[in-house]
């Protein structure tokens, strides 16, 4: 059995599916350099954690091994004299096309690779319109999403027939750095994240769900809430499987709200799996052909918005946040992006690979379409005139100023919604905060115009 997105032990077609076939269940998992070095700290830091808990979930039979899953599996195959090979199945670019390599690796030696279950309820290129094609806009394949409809939760094995011995690398320390110095972290001090593991991803569900989902329809947009679900990392690894959450939801409005965001996660699959391309290319190409900045200024610019110091207090809550815990608010998610493409003009990529750098949730389905939603340019976007107010959005979804004020501690002295529009304030300006490095209202103009050039062409 080898683990990929999917670190848990109930709910497991493909776990299932090995017990099922075999007196013995080899357990690997496999670091692969290709993924494990272009992390940033607290992705690595995150997966260590949840891979020592399913080792000590098993009693300590987790094979570990690193290098190039094409050769690691199918050396372990061998070591073990294993006559199948089982996954979940992988819809991602790469992960498709790594396991159509190890498949092609293990046939030469007559094993099989069997997948079983994905990490989604529908897996991608099921939900389909009539004619065949696939779909492009989020309102009409969630209802053929729903209608399509889901399996229950897979049965856990009573028992699991571990093998034992195989000889295994010790689990990565999260700290080591890979060659490339860019991927180094620029904050001092390691980000605080959540539990990792299936019982913590149990823990949050259960949490969430006595204590926040009923309100989730009006509470989700506010950062300055406990109001989210916080399940997005859970979900990435697969220490909590979308099918779980969706046989406990029922038919109110806050629990059908909920269960449309998880389909979003779904159609952002479903969308990538038939454009592959679009994991970092524009879904609408002429959008490459706007103008965007570059150079020095730029660059500072950039820097600023990278470590929450753009002057705009719930861009820079919303940045910190992001270093601090590995995690972002979804709303401030949208109003940072908005903030970096339209504001200081910069191409949605930038902000995307930085996002993946140290978003502990990061999935290049859901980060690089939800980019490009809020840029215009991608599927069912946003209108790209619809360019957040940094200021307004604060007021609206963190009226008191309890967000910012969490993480932007210059401005902690200010009371209320003051700590929106710090400037405003007569003789209560922080010294150490920075003043606005753009004034939103002249580059809302600009950006318009940009967006002109290429509504003309």
């Amino acid at each position: 059995m080898w683990f990929r997105r999917d670190l848990r032990l109930s709910d497991h077609p493909a776990l299932g599916a090995a017990v099922a076939s075999a007196q013995e269940v080899v357990p690997l998992f496999v670091i692969d350099p290709r993924l494990w070095d272009g992390a940033g700290q607290a992705r690595r830091r995150y997966l260590v954690d949840s891979l020592g808990h399913l080792n000590a979930s098993m009693d300590g039979a987790l094979v570990v091994r690193r290098g190039d899953p094409v050769h690691v599996v199918a050396a372990v195959t061998r070591e073990t004299a294993a006559s199948t090979v089982h996954v979940s199945a992988d819809f991602g670019p790469y992960g498709a096309a790594r396991d159509r390599a190890v498949e092609n690796a293990l046939a030469d030696t007559g094993v099989d690779l069997v997948r079983s279950g994905s990490p989604y309820a529908v897996s991608p290129g099921r939900v389909r319109k009539g004619d065949g094609t696939p779909y492009r806009v989020y309102s009409p394949f969630y209802r053929a999403w729903a209608s399509h409809g889901w399996r229950a939760p897979a049965t856990t094995p009573a028992s699991i027939p571990w093998a034992t011995g195989v000889p295994s690398d010790a689990i990565p320390t999260a700290d080591r750095h890979p060659p490339d110095a860019q991927v180094s972290q620029p904050q001092t001090s390691p980000p605080q994240l959540p539990g990792a593991g299936e019982e913590a991803a149990w823990a949050r569900w259960q949490h969430f769900r006595e204590t926040a989902l009923d309100d989730y329809a009006d509470d989700r947009n506010r950062p300055d809430l406990d109001g989210s679900s916080r399940l997005s990392v859970h979900l990435k690894y697969g220490e909590l499987h979308p099918r779980t959450l969706l046989a406990e939801l029922g038919d109110s409005k806050a629990h059908e709200v909920f269960r449309k965001e998880l389909a979003w996660r779904e159609f952002y699959a479903d969308v990538l799996h038939h454009l592959p391309d679009t994991g970092s290319n524009y879904l609408r190409p002429e959008f490459a052909r706007m103008p965007y900045d570059g150079g020095p200024q730029a660059d500072q610019r950039l820097e600023a918005w990278q470590h929450g110091r753009t002057g705009y207090p719930v861009v820079d809550a919303g940045m910190r946040q992001l270093l601090a815990e590995g995690w972002m608010h979804n709303r401030v998610r949208m109003i940072v992006a908005s903030f970096l493409v339209k504001d200081l003009h910069l191409e949605w990529q930038v902000g995307a690979r930085w996002f993946m750098r140290h978003l502990v949730d990061g999935d290049i389905a859901t980060n690089s379409h939800g980019w490009q939603w809020t840029a215009g340019c991608g599927t069912d976007a946003s209108p790209y005139y619809r360019i957040f107010n940094p200021i307004t959005q604060g007021l609206r979804f963190d009226p008191d100023g309890d967000y910012v004020r969490r993480y932007v501690p210059e401005l902690r002295h200010l009371d209320g919604p003051a700590v929106h529009e710090p400037w405003n304030v007569a003789d209560g300006y922080a010294a150490d905060y920075p003043e606005r490095i753009v004034d939103h209202a002249a580059e809302r103009v600009e950006s318009l115009a940009r967006y002109a050039l290429i509504k003309k062409e």
